[in-house]
């Protein structure tokens, strides 16, 4: 029994060392201090309005996670489509009770106001 988790056993002591040997190295080999590159903005183009450790509105990661939720959603379709010759009516009446609580939810998210950005 223990014979058959052996791999995983060496795979996770060589994971780990090679995570300790490249952290080591990268604290040795790195660069010491940035250059002014590191500081200047980044993909925005222009200076920052404040501070960057500023907190955000709780609304953003609201949004952010409602985003996250309904986008991952929809990765459910791509399986469901490929096996929908199998899955015959019991699939496709399972898909639109899916469908039908992600519709749901949408709307009770908007009219909660969660999507109102002001």
């Amino acid at each position: 029994m223990l014979a058959e988790y052996f791999p995983v056993l060496i795979f996770l002591l060589i994971s780990l060392a090679l995570g300790v040997i490249l952290l080591v190295t990268g604290g040795i080999l790195g660069p010491r201090s940035p250059d002014s590159e590191k500081g200047s903005p980044y993909e925005c183009g222009f200076e920052a309005f404040e501070d960057t450790r500023s907190k955000f509105d709780v609304r953003y990661y609201l949004v952010a996670i409602l985003f996250i939720i309904f986008d991952l959603e929809i990765a459910f379709f791509i399986p469901w489509a490929l096996v929908l010759d199998n899955l015959g009516v019991f699939g496709l009446a399972a898909m639109i009770v899916f469908v039908v609580e992600l519709i749901i939810g949408f709307f009770f998210v908007w009219k909660k106001g969660a999507l109102e950005w002001e």
